[in-house]
């Protein structure tokens, strides 16, 4: 059976919250075995956990704040624009991408597409 509109839901939800104060390893737990990120779409691909950590990693010192905008969910597949503000120092950094993603029958990330761009990036 195919996860549920909520499972995907709070998936999506718990994923930008720890993408915004978690650590590495909580937005891990929110992909399956095998999962794929690419982000931002045009990059190479992230195929393994340790990766994937690496990449999320990078994240975990930084101040930040993060908000849904739109989200919408088809079969196992949820598209959903959020914003994420960065602080460093006395300037902030906003990025509101749109990802992509698809789900297991678990409600856990399979796949994750991040479309955004430099020319995205707003500083303040």
């Amino acid at each position: 059976m195919a996860a549920s509109p909520e499972s995907i839901r709070s998936t999506v939800e718990s994923y930008i919250k720890a993408v915004a104060s978690g650590t590495a390893d909580d937005v891990l737990a929110l992909y399956a075995e095998g999962a794929s990120v690419e982000d931002p779409v045009g990059t190479e691909p992230r195929t393994t956990r340790e990766s994937i950590r690496e990449f999320y990693a990078i994240i975990e010192p930084l101040d930040q704040e993060a908000e849904l905008v739109t989200l919408r969910i088809a079969a196992n597949t949820a598209a959903f624009h959020f914003r994420l503000i960065t602080k460093i120092g006395d300037q902030t950094v906003e990025i509101a991408p749109i990802d992509i993603m698809e789900f297991d029958d678990a409600g856990k990330i399979v796949s994750m597409r991040a479309v955004w761009g430099q020319e995205d990036m707003i500083t303040g």
